[in-house]
Formats: C-alpha cells, structure tokens, sequence
C-alpha cells in the first residue's frame, strides 16, 4: 500500500474513533428535568430559608451521593433530606418553582437551606441574585 493510501486510512480510522467517542458521550448523557409522573407534596414538609445556587465551577465533581455535579440538572443540596428525595422550591419573592432532586450536602452558610444547581436557579429565577427567600417541600410518590 503506497503511503497517500495509508495516510487516507489512518485519517478514516481517527475520525471514526473520535465520531464514536463523541456520540457514545451524548448517548450517555441524561439530564434531570423533573420527577417522573405520579408525585405529591408530603404535607408537613415545609422549610422556608434562603436558597443558594451552584454551577460551572463544580461541573464533573463528585457530589456527596458519589454522582457526577452537572449544572445543568435539576438538583440540589441539603443538608439532611436523603439523596434521591424530591423537592418543590418557591421563590417567595415572585412564586416560580422547580422540582429537583437531592443529590448533594449543603448549603454550609448559616441562614441558607437549599444549594441549586444552576439550571434550578434560573428557572425560579435566581441566577442574577445569588439568593433568594423560598420555601421547600418534600414530594413521594402518589
């Protein structure tokens, strides 16, 4: 095989490798948008304090349940609700609210109750603040 013949199959041979690496990383990839169907507040769960977030900085470590932080996922920190619960946040400020999952320990500044992750912030509106009074209730399963 002469040597352009070589050279235009090892280029065939990289992009395929690289196309497949690629796709295989979006394959995986799945983010958190919500409970699935079928969930309800838990009556008497309520906490109200102020709600932090978190994002960028932290994106690929490992959280505190030993999963991988994506800023883009509907999580957050608490300090003491078990990882894999539900939870409703309000912005008391102009009532928006997302549900995310718990998947991380925090906040650990006095006064704050709930660290979201940026996706979360911004759908109650948060990003631009930092902080902002919510309340929080814990969902089940219906």
């Amino acid at each position: 095989m002469c040597w352009d013949m070589k050279l235009v199959v090892m280029v065939v041979l990289i992009a395929a490798t690289v196309g497949s690496l690629g796709l295989s990383g979006c394959a995986s990839a799945s983010l958190r948008r919500g409970p699935p169907a079928g969930y309800e507040v838990v009556p008497g769960t309520g906490q109200r304090g102020v709600a932090s977030w978190y994002g960028e900085n932290y994106r690929g470590k490992a959280t505190a349940s030993g999963e991988k932080f994506n800023p883009d996922d509907l999580t957050a920190a608490h300090r003491t609700l078990r990882f894999g619960t539900w939870v409703e946040v309000r912005n008391l400020n102009n009532n928006r609210t997302v549900i995310v999952e718990i998947t991380d320990r925090g906040p650990f500044v006095k006064g704050r109750i709930i660290d979201l992750s940026k996706q979360a912030a911004q759908q109650i509106g948060i990003r631009d603040t930092g902080t902002a009074p919510v309340e929080i209730r814990s969902l089940r399963k219906r």
